[in-house]
């Protein structure tokens, strides 16, 4: 599995680390705020997590008497951690095993890699000791149920599927029947890749999630929106419009070796106040993490080990 201070590589090297090289010069001046925020833009941390950043760290610097950029860098890397913990709580979701089933709802725009993080969620909670059954509720396209299909058949994890252009509420439905009839404990549900502002498909994606709610109690226990990093700001736009129809509780940021955009993880936690929870760290089906803000950004700065 590669390292998640691999996974950030471009990142580090394109923008944070001429972050780095700023707060290495002498005193903070003007232009050290002014370049300091222009980079942070540059990484796609976003206009107002930005300002509140910039606006937390001139606080600090005038209350601790920080006169030196190089005294900024330890500053700087405590207040991104904060960002990325909303609410200041950095425990993870905890399962609940009181619980029969738990549900787990995966949703996304097409081409995030939405398919296949859920087989490497699949595999991860299999790994934990977890039962886990896969619903291919993306019936859309017969190519998503494959596909699907395939990584379940590598995982060894089974898959409950439908027709093409089936009701995707009754492979939500069938899915779970087979569930409690096989005595899983975890079922990740896909649904079709769907753009935020489609109306019609947003309604359909809410249909399953009633599907869901009708048929186990408190489902989904988890909902999760993939992203792709290199989507940038519009990353915010897909969270918003999710959010808004199904209730997003935590984010998949997929894709993040292939980017020097890895700042919007600041950006989606910060303005939305939607945790990270796992990150995607390669192709294969066990490169998936689940996030530390602390490594994280450890890991933007050249502190990270793995």
């Amino acid at each position: 599995m590669p390292s998640l201070r691999d996974a950030l590589a471009r990142t580090r090297s394109s923008l944070f680390g001429k972050v780095q090289a700023l707060l290495g010069q002498a005193d903070i001046t003007d232009e050290t705020w002014d370049e300091l925020e222009a980079l942070l833009l540059q990484a796609d941390v976003g206009v107002a997590t930005t300002q509140k950043l910039l606006a937390a760290l001139k606080q600090r610097a005038r209350n601790e008497g920080i006169m030196r950029a190089e005294k900024l860098r330890d500053v700087l890397k405590d207040e991104l951690r904060k960002l990325l913990l909303p609410g200041g709580a950095p425990a993870p979701y905890v399962y609940d095993r009181t619980r029969l089933l738990e549900v787990i709802l995966v949703v996304g725009v097409n081409g995030s890699g939405k398919t296949t993080s859920i087989a490497k969620l699949s595999k991860l909670y299999q790994s934990k000791g977890r039962k886990v059954l896969l619903a291919a509720c993306d019936t859309f396209r017969a190519a998503a149920i494959d596909q699907l299909q395939i990584w379940g058949e590598r995982a060894g994890i089974p898959v409950i599927a439908g027709l093409p252009n089936s009701d995707p509420g009754a492979v939500a439905f069938d899915a779970i029947q087979a569930a409690f009839a096989r005595k899983c404990d975890l079922l990740i549900v896909d649904t079709a890749g769907r753009l935020h502002t489609k109306h019609n498909l947003m309604k359909e994606l809410e249909k399953v999630r009633n599907v869901l709610q009708r048929s186990v109690h408190e489902a989904p226990h988890q909902t999760l929106l993939v992203i792709d990093a290199a989507n940038g700001q519009n990353a915010i736009n897909q969270a918003q419009g999710f959010t808004a129809s199904v209730g997003i509780t935590g984010v998949i940021l997929t894709k993040l070796d292939g980017t020097p955009k890895g700042g919007v993880a600041f950006a989606i936690a910060g303005e939305l106040g939607i945790p990270i929870r796992y990150i995607g760290t390669g192709e294969k089906i066990d490169d998936i993490q689940e996030f530390d803000a602390k490594a994280f950004v450890d890991s933007l700065f050249e502190d990270g080990q793995g």
